[in-house]
């Protein structure tokens, strides 16, 4: 696959970025299986695996969703015995929330199933165009990482 070198005002490439990425976000996201976790509850054993442990309203916080809600995703994945719960060190009120081994197991394997798919679908591309997904992977890296 040839790459397409026309010129793109800042405001096209950004749409241009977007929808592909959005795209690429949804197969990814396809390649778990059916009847498994949600991607709600995926995106809170990965944050809780990011930042080791959390309080209930961090947690809620970080995943950007009510606390109601929350309650609700971490009492499926504590039923799977997928997070613990562990009394706060210094606030008696509180608990602190982490991933288990098992969590940690069922996230490596999503991450391996999604490599997986993607390497299959890398395989089929040229060298060329594999060198410039390579650049691209690094410059949007870079872009996701500054601050605003």
């Amino acid at each position: 696959m040839a790459v397409v070198t026309r010129r793109l005002s800042d405001p096209q490439l950004a749409e241009q970025l977007r929808v592909a990425i959005a795209r690429l976000t949804r197969k990814l996201r396809q390649t778990r299986p059916m009847g498994e976790l949600t991607q709600n509850q995926i995106s809170v054993l990965a944050s809780l695996e990011l930042a080791g442990a959390l309080t209930p309203r961090e947690l809620a916080e970080a995943e950007r969703v009510q606390p109601p809600t929350m309650t609700k995703v971490l009492a499926r994945l504590e039923e799977r015995g997928l997070v613990q719960r562990a009394p706060h060190p210094t606030d008696g009120r509180q608990v602190l929330l982490s991933a288990t081994e098992a969590g940690r197991g069922v996230l490596l394997e999503q991450r391996r199933m999604k490599a997986e798919w993607l390497t299959g679908r890398l395989a089929r591309l040229s060298a060329a165009d594999r060198e410039v997904l390579a650049q691209a992977a690094e410059i949007l890296d870079r872009l996701a990482r500054e601050s605003d």
